[in-house]
């Protein structure tokens, strides 16, 4: 196993993604820009800078968001389920990773989202 480091990312004991063999798990990703200790207020804001780190994630891991296989979506509440499917649906493509969510507590009150990854990393290009 190899880990992922990335500056700013977070204050806790974690890795930002792990690699076993070819697949990349990342942490869950929350709507706090690196460095930052605030969130925005609004879902749609939170979830889009979430995003963002995903995928910073995944290129520091040496994978993409096309290479995800499977989500995990926190919601802290039920009904930002239709914007969350809207905004995923604009960052994802399909065939659409495989994905649960689920409604509950997350670990500050601000919180509003977070997700995690599994995907595969990006192969090596052939020697030529």
């Amino acid at each position: 196993m190899r880990a992922v480091e990335l500056d700013g990312y977070s204050t806790s004991p974690l890795s930002a993604a792990t690699i076993s063999g070819a697949l990349v798990h990342t942490s869950g990703q929350v709507g706090r820009e690196p460095g930052s200790s605030g969130v925005a207020p609004e879902f749609a804001t939170q979830m889009r800078v979430a995003l963002a780190n995903l995928d910073a994630v995944l290129a520091a891991a040496g994978s993409a968001r096309e290479r995800v296989l499977k989500t995990v979506v926190f919601l802290k509440r039920r009904e930002d389920f239709p914007e969350m499917n809207r905004i995923y649906a604009e960052h994802f493509r399909e065939p659409w990773p495989a994905r649960s969510t689920i409604v509950c507590e997350l670990a500050q009150d601000a919180l509003l989202f977070e997700i995690e990854a599994v995907a595969e990393l990006v192969p090596a290009p052939a020697e030529a």
